[in-house]
């Protein structure tokens, strides 16, 4: 919750558990006991347990993330219902509803293909009905400027040679192929492995909604293939039988886009292997 600065570059901290819960106690008078931290993650989650004995997951969220969130679970995507939201510290958090399973490991083709039958599902999933409050806009992808905490372009151009001519290829995509999303389907905008649940071989939940924004499902199936590349590359060729329906320009500038923010979010919160292996995975694309 906000950032922390480690040598050079700030980083994103990790949620205060224990903290936040006494700010939801002192804001709202509910009284959750901490039963300690989710698996995975980058900036974290923990097991929360209600005074009557239910158990929930804490997490830090945005605003709207909610609407997102019922939109998906209409369309046949099981998600956590959200039980309680508070700002804390100007951050909003989120205690939701737990949901079986964990997280696949190893990951699978069966897990691969739930996932695309996910995606499917969030076709125009938000064409109609969601109101004022979430009008249609450009979503920027931040291949000529800076995101809100990630996808930092400075890491990139001072890290090393490498990262620079990366970075270089970063905004020639964004000056040819364009820097924004558009369309009417519900977008994750972090759909890998890590954010679903799996119990049984069966695909239980999918997490982590923070990012969800209204755009193009194919930018959810070219962070699935990027992160396999990476994580399990048997996998891929799963996902390119889908991504040979995408025009090469959107693509090329969704894959700038997964390069940036995973090259950066690595030179700032991981070590040096983490860097080269998502370096190596960068330049493998278009």
């Amino acid at each position: 919750m906000g950032t922390v600065t480690a040598g050079t570059w700030p980083r994103v901290a990790r949620l205060d558990a224990p903290r936040v819960l006494a700010r939801i106690a002192e804001i709202t008078g509910v009284r959750l006991v901490l039963e300690g931290p989710c698996p995975g993650g980058e900036v974290g989650a923990a097991y929360v347990r209600w005074p009557d004995g239910r158990r929930s997951v804490l997490t830090a969220g945005r605003t709207r993330s909610g609407v997102f969130v019922d939109r998906a679970r209409s369309a046949g995507v099981p998600t956590a219902r959200h039980e309680l939201t508070a700002h804390v510290d100007g951050v909003r958090v989120i205690v939701q509803e737990r949901l079986p399973g964990v997280p696949p490991q190893p990951v699978t083709a069966g897990v691969v293909r739930q996932m695309l039958a996910v995606n499917d599902k969030l076709a125009s999933a938000l064409d109609t009905g969601l109101g004022p409050e979430t009008p249609p806009r450009p979503v920027p992808l931040h291949l000529t400027g800076d995101g809100p905490g990630f996808c930092l372009h400075a890491p990139l151009a001072e890290h090393s040679d490498r990262t620079r001519r990366l970075l270089a290829r970063i905004h020639e995509t964004g000056a040819s192929a364009g820097h924004q999303m558009i369309g009417d389907d519900l977008v994750h905008m972090d759909f890998h492995p890590g954010n679903v649940l799996v119990a049984g071989g069966r695909l239980t939940g999918v997490i982590d909604w923070d990012g969800a924004v209204r755009g193009d499902r194919f930018f959810d199936l070219v962070t699935l293939r990027f992160t396999l590349a990476g994580t399990a590359p048997d996998l891929v060729p799963l996902v390119d039988e889908r991504l040979d329906l995408l025009e090469p320009r959107r693509r090329a500038a969704y894959w700038a886009h997964m390069s940036l923010r995973m090259v950066d979010w690595a030179i700032r919160h991981h070590d040096a292997g983490a860097v080269q292996r998502w370096l190596s995975v960068a330049e493998s694309g278009p």
